[in-house]
């Protein structure tokens, strides 16, 4: 039973009640010395229960925490129950997996953290204070330099090295040449595909571009390459390898410390006060990247046959003596790995900023707990990527195809009829990506963002759904690509050549919007799982190589943003031609 009393009563009552506390009382009284003079006032120091540690600690970790755990823990059950419920296979070394899984949440919390507390201060200080400082040369060098340093630091980057190892000299020996003996040389290609992006998108902040035209004149020469590339039937498998850099580099470090540095360029220029500000960084950021590595490529090809690239191979396996170096093994791998991807993007910061701005850290213990956080974590997270992820998304990506066809480990595979078991494999991908893509803690900030710039007209949920709805028809779309041996240029081509013509017809907001999307959809967790379940899948029906996938994924969400854009544009458009036609067909009122 609910009582009502007047708003005025229930203030006289809370004021008849309180008692007026004098300032005095919370403070402690004023020490002073021989001389008169007033003393420093140092606390006591806290003495705290581990109950009111628990207490204070437990709101700041929980949140974080709860953020990776729904990223990975729905992932991982879909996959273990469609692989007992559907292929009716137990999940093996399931203890190890579940290890790593814990190891890859506990990674990405600390990660993030320290990402946030130690990474993210240098790219805010340094995008403030440069352009002050120093010339416009200057900084377009230091910002080429920062995107090579932060691609090396990328979590997802060590899952494209672990590919080599699936891949066979004699079916691909360009692309098993890239992702073995010139692996180091690839990651650099990627790192300067996005230096260089970081440069056009600084200038793009700096001078008010439209993406429209830098998405044209990025994609021709892409396009093109890719076109001369598949025209060659040893160079050819490369292609997809090419495409899934551009999404493996838009990562958690990437995309926050470069949109950083760029806004704080712009706005020390005094260009940072646009609502597009930071959109289209991420959109170059993926497709500079395919362009260097298809250069790469080529070089490769014009100093090394394929004979000699494979006879490289075989003598690399012949040295081999099946005993691995200290610093090959596990723990020591993810260690020297974390450390190399951490340590030198941190000197470089340390670096420019005492260097080239001669500024001091104003915070130096709270940025070097920051460092110590992502050091931390990266390790931790190597570890678990190795032990559960991909382990996970391999061992399901090799099982899948039995719905279809047959698998020596599989006893009574095919489990389903050839169409049925196509349909399955495709529905696992579907709501693999759909998953996965809602699970991306970037998608939902975006949505936030996007939804504030448009004034309501895009709300987050339908980005969302329009975005993962992409995601999932790009990675079906990659897993036919595998089972029938599809060229990729084949479905990459007709794919933006529609997102060509659909971003001619979209407003310049819904264009950063839809290009940018793709950016976010390729986390620290999607990644290595997509991609482990796509090379997983390759070697179980005997395809070259598993690549490809990703970037499908990428194309999806672009087609899928801008068509729901389209359609919101047609909405409005209507309503305001029905709100005039409204208005001229109502009489004029005489007064």
């Amino acid at each position: 039973m609910s009582i009502k009393i007047r708003f005025g009563t229930f203030i006289q009552e809370i004021a008849g009640r309180e008692r007026p506390l004098s300032y005095n009382e919370l403070v402690p009284e004023l020490q002073t010395d021989a001389g008169g003079e007033a003393l420093p006032y140092r606390p006591d120091r806290l003495q705290l229960r581990p109950a009111e540690v628990y207490a204070v600690i437990q709101p700041y970790v929980g949140v974080r925490l709860l953020e990776q755990l729904r990223a990975v823990v729905p992932l991982a059950l879909y996959l273990m129950l469609f692989q007992l419920l559907v292929l009716r296979q137990n999940v093996t070394d399931s203890t190890v997996i579940t290890a790593g899984l814990l190891s890859v949440i506990v990674g990405l919390v600390l990660f993030m953290e320290g990402l946030k507390v130690g990474l993210m201060p240098f790219g805010q200080i340094i995008g403030t204070i440069l352009p002050s400082r120093s010339a416009l040369p200057t900084v377009l060098t230091i910002t080429l330099l920062l995107g090579i340093g932060v691609t090396f630091a990328e979590p997802a980057i060590g899952a494209l090295k672990t590919a080599g190892s699936n891949v066979r000299a004699e079916d691909a020996p360009y692309l098993y040449a890239l992702l073995n003996q010139w692996a180091d040389v690839l990651v650099l290609g990627v790192g300067a595909g996005v230096g260089l992006a970081a440069v056009v998108g600084t200038l793009r902040f700096l001078y008010g571009w439209s993406l429209k035209p830098l998405v044209y004149l990025t994609l021709i020469p892409t396009i093109g390459l890719s076109l001369y590339i598949s025209a060659d039937p040893q160079l050819r498998e490369i292609l997809g390898l090419a495409w899934d850099c551009g999404a493996v580099t838009t990562g958690p470090i990437t995309v926050p410390l470069m949109l950083s540095l760029g806004i704080g360029i712009a706005a020390a220029a005094g260009k940072g006060d646009s609502s597009l500000s930071g959109f289209g960084i991420v959109t170059l950021a993926s497709l500079f990247p395919i362009m260097t590595v298809m250069l790469l490529a080529l070089y490769v090809a014009n100093i090394s046959s394929p004979a000699e690239l494979i006879a490289t191979a075989a003598a690399s396996a012949a040295v081999d003596t099946g005993t691995l170096a200290w610093h090959a093994r596990t723990p020591w791998l993810e260690v020297i790995g974390g450390i190399r991807a951490i340590v030198p993007l941190v000197i470089f910061l340390l670096l420019v900023l005492s260097m080239v701005l001669r500024e001091k850290l104003s915070k130096p213990g709270e940025i070097t707990y920051g460092i110590s956080l992502a050091l931390l974590g990266m390790i931790i997270f190597n570890i678990g990527l190795s032990y559960g992820l991909a382990k996970l998304g391999g061992q399901s990506g090799g099982l899948v195809p039995a719905a279809f066809t047959q698998i020596e480990i599989v006893a009574n595979s095919p489990l389903y009829s050839f169409g049925f078991g196509i349909l399955v494999a495709l529905l696992f991908a579907w709501f693999l990506g759909f998953g996965a893509t809602l699970a991306e803690p970037a998608l939902n900030a975006l949505g936030l963002t996007v939804e504030n710039l448009t004034n309501g007209a895009f709300p987050k949920r339908m980005l969302m759904r329009a975005v993962a709805f992409g995601v999932g028809c790009g990675i079906a779309l990659g897993i036919l690509k595998i089972i029938f041996s599809i060229p990729i240029i084949y479905l990459l081509l007709p794919g933006y050549l529609l997102a060509v013509i659909m971003t001619a017809l979209s407003t310049e907001e819904y264009v950063n919007i839809a290009w940018d999307s793709a950016g976010v959809t390729t986390g620290p967790v999607t990644v290595p799982l997509v991609l482990s379940m796509g090379i997983g899948f390759g070697n179980a029906v005997g395809a070259v190589e598993g690549f490809g996938i990703l970037s499908m994924a990428s194309i999806g969400p672009i087609l899928a943003v801008l068509g729901t854009g389209l359609w919101i544009q047609w909405k409005i458009r209507r309503r305001h031609e029905q709100s005039e036609q409204q208005v001229i067909a109502t009489p004029e009122t005489v007064t």
